[in-house]
C-alpha cells in the first residue's frame, strides 16, 4: 500500500469536517490617486467569499477555514458563510465538525454554517460499484461512501476537542443561502468550490437568474493533464457528483480551476508539519492539527514516524490564489468539461481542451499548473499558527 493510498484512507477515517465563515469588513477603495499602501491609500476592499465545502475538522477543508478567518481578521476577505455538502464525509458529520470549527476559533457568533445536499444527483453506491468493477483504478478513495451514513447525532464522531456547545446551524438551507447572498451582493461574491458541486448546481437550477451575478468560482477539482485519484480518470471532488460538476463548469461564469495537476506538486513535509504542530506558542488550532495530521509524521494513531512521508495540499491553494493570483507561477487557458456517465469507468473525468470542441459550448477558464510552493508555505504556516480566538472586524 502506498503512502498516497494510506493518506486517502486516513482522511476517510479521521474526524473530517470543520468549517467557518467569517463576516468581517473591508476598507473602501482609494480616492482615485495612485498612492502606495502606507502613504495615505486605503487598503483594497475585502473580497467577499462563500466557502462551499465538504468540510472536515483539520484536513484541507478545515485548514482553509482557519486561514480564511485569519485573513478576514486582517481585512483581506469577508467570508459570508460556509455551505456544507457531502463529500469527504456525510453531511451531518460535516456540519457538526464545521460548527465546532467556528466555535474553536471564537467566531461562532459571526459565522453561519448552512447545511446543503446530502446526496449527489445521480451517483449512488450501486453506480459506484459498477465503476470500480470496470477497472477504473486510482486509489479508490470514496469519501462518505467509505463509512455508514450517520442517521442521528448519536452516530456522530466528535472532534478531538469535542462537539460545539453553543454554536447552532443556520435555519436557511445552503442553497437558499447561496442564492440570497449572491443576489444581495451582485458581482461581488467569489465562491471557493472545494467540494462536490451539488449545492452550487442546485442553487443555479432553482434560481438561474444568479448566474450573471456571481463574480467568480475558484475550484479545487478536476485532473486536466494528469491521472485522477479516486479513479485513474477522475479527481474525487468532481467524481462524487459528476452531473453537478458538468452542469456548473459549463455555466457562463468566470472560473479558475486548481486541479490535481498542481496539487500533485505541493506537499506538506515533516519540517513544515513541525512548524505548525510544534509552534513556540500552541493554540487550539495547532493542537487539533497535530492530533489529526500527525499520521505518518509523528507516529501518532499507531503509525510509525516516516521522515519521507508527505501529504498532498489541496483546497488551501484556492484561498492563496484568491488573495494573490501570482501564487500561481504557471497557468493555461482551457475549455473545461466533465464527463457524466454514471457507471462508466471514466465517470467524473475532467477534460481541458485548448480550443472549443464540438458539442456543448464550454467556458474558457484559467487552469493552474504550478505554484510558488515556498511562498505558499510561508503563508500557510503563518495563518495556521496565529493566535485564537480570532478578533474579527465589524461587518459592513
Amino acid at each position: 500500500m502506498t503512502i498516497r493510498i494510506q493518506r486517502r484512507r486516513w482522511m476517510a477515517a479521521a474526524l473530517l469536517a470543520t468549517a467557518l465563515s467569517a463576516c468581517g469588513g473591508g476598507g473602501g477603495g482609494n480616492s482615485g490617486i495612485g498612492l502606495a499602501p502606507g502613504f495615505g491609500a486605503s487598503p483594497p476592499p475585502a473580497q467577499k467569499i462563500i466557502i462551499d465545502s465538504d468540510y472536515n475538522t483539520m484536513s484541507d477543508d478545515g485548514q482553509l477555514g482557519v486561514m480564511a478567518a485569519q485573513l478576514q481578521a486582517e481585512g483581506k476577505v469577508q467570508v459570508m458563510g460556509i455551505s456544507v455538502v457531502s463529500g469527504n464525509q456525510w453531511l451531518r458529520q460535516g456540519v457538526a465538525d464545521a460548527l465546532m470549527s467556528v466555535e474553536r476559533l471564537g467566531v461562532g457568533d459571526r459565522i453561519g454554517i448552512y447545511a446543503g445536499a446530502n446526496y449527489a444527483f445521480n451517483h449512488d453506491y450501486a453506480t459506484i460499484e459498477a465503476e470500480m468493477a470496470a477497472g477504473s483504478g486510482g486509489d479508490g478513495y470514496l469519501g462518505a461512501w467509505s463509512s455508514p451514513e450517520p442517521r442521528t447525532d448519536a452516530d456522530l464522531k466528535p472532534s478531538p476537542d469535542g462537539f460545539a456547545t453553543h454554536t447552532v446551524l443556520q435555519r436557511r438551507s445552503a442553497v437558499d443561502f447561496i442564492v440570497d447572498t449572491v443576489k444581495a451582493n451582485p458581482n461581488e461574491i467569489t465562491i471557493l468550490a472545494i467540494g462536490p458541486l451539488t449545492n452550487i448546481a442546485l442553487a443555479v437550477k432553482q434560481n438561474p437568474e444568479i448566474v450573471p451575478l456571481i463574480k467568480k468560482i475558484i475550484y479545487m477539482g478536476g485532473a486536466v493533464d494528469v491521472p485522477g485519484n479516486t479513479t485513474r480518470y477522475a479527481e474525487f471532488n468532481w467524481w462524487f457528483d459528476p452531473d453537478a460538476a458538468q452542469f456548473v463548469v459549463r455555466l457562463p461564469i468566470p472560473q479558475v480551476v486548481v486541479p490535481l495537476d498542481v496539487t500533485d506538486t505541493v506537499f506538506l513535509t515533516k519540517p513544515i508539519y513541525d512548524r505548525i504542530a510544534h509552534p513556540a506558542t500552541p493554540t487550539a488550532v495547532t493542537e487539533v492539527f497535530r492530533k489529526l495530521n500527525g499520521y505518518g509524521f509523528s507516529g501518532t494513531n499507531g503509525f510509525e514516524n516516516n521522515p519521507a512521508y508527505t501529504q498532498n495540499i489541496w483546497d488551501t491553494l484556492t484561498l492563496a490564489y484568491l488573495i494573490d493570483p501570482s501564487y500561481a507561477t504557471e497557468t493555461v487557458e482551457r475549455y473545461v468539461d466533465v464527463v457524466a456517465r454514471p457507471g462508466a469507468a471514466d465517470n467524473g473525468r475532467s477534460v481541458g481542451s485548448a480550443s472549443q470542441p464540438a458539442g456543448p459550448v464550454l467556458q474558457k477558464m484559467t487552469v493552474v499548473k504550478k505554484f510558488d510552493n515556498a511562498r505558499f508555505f510561508d503563508l500557510y504556516v503563518d495563518l495556521l499558527t496565529r493566535p485564537v480566538p480570532i478578533a474579527l472586524r465589524p461587518s459592513n
